[in-house]
């Protein structure tokens, strides 16, 4: 097959030029700054996102998250809150981070109302706090560590990676930050980047 023949995107539609960037990032900072181009559009590859793009409800949040990713934190999911039409959601977001960072974002449970969930690297912990509902029946849960801790986990980062990245992920912390008001924005987000800003000052 001649070069010009070859794909230029991915079965998702993600362009394959981006997914190559991802091939050399072997740090959480890396990894966080390749985030953060992808939330502003500067990119239409992100592992484990199928899609060239966020999805609708996470534009409004995009700037925010894109600070956390150059702050500290590797990104996730996240989720804005949402209230009314029989549905609603709390607000969180997730992600990777090392040990001094997951020890101030789970500061944060202490001094203000916000909840965390530290997972420490290699825990397959699992919980279901719930998120996001639609009528009476409960759609999203937190609570469940989402670092790669078997083979096929770590495989799968490496595909979407590289495999110094994914072992990286799975010697990482993964936090779950939520605000357990319900629909509310104002809050979380900033909450966590101050926290992010201080943990990078000690």
């Amino acid at each position: 097959m001649k070069p010009e023949e070859l794909p230029a995107h991915d079965q998702y539609g993600r362009l394959l030029e981006d997914r190559g960037v991802w091939r050399q990032a072997t740090t959480l900072a890396a990894a966080g700054e390749l985030t953060a181009r992808w939330l502003e559009g500067g990119s239409s590859y992100q592992p484990g996102h199928f899609a060239a793009v966020f999805d609708a409800e996470t534009k409004p949040i995009a700037a925010a998250l894109a600070e956390l990713n150059r702050n500290g934190l590797f990104t996730k999911e996240s989720q804005p809150g949402i209230l009314g039409d029989g549905a609603a959601q709390r607000q969180y977001v997730t992600g990777f981070c090392g040990a001094e960072t997951a020890r101030g974002l789970l500061a944060l449970s202490t001094r203000t109302e916000l909840v965390t969930v530290a997972h420490a690297p290699g825990e397959a912990s699992s919980a279901a706090i719930a998120v996001t509902v639609a009528g009476t029946e409960i759609a999203t849960v937190l609570g469940s560590s989402e670092n790669p801790v078997t083979d096929g986990q770590i495989q799968d980062w490496a595909g979407e990676t590289n495999d110094s990245l994914a072992l990286l992920l799975a010697d990482s912390w993964y936090v779950e930050i939520l605000d357990p008001v319900w629909g509310r924005n104002d809050v979380l987000l900033p909450a966590v980047l101050k926290a992010l800003k201080r943990a990078e000052q000690q």
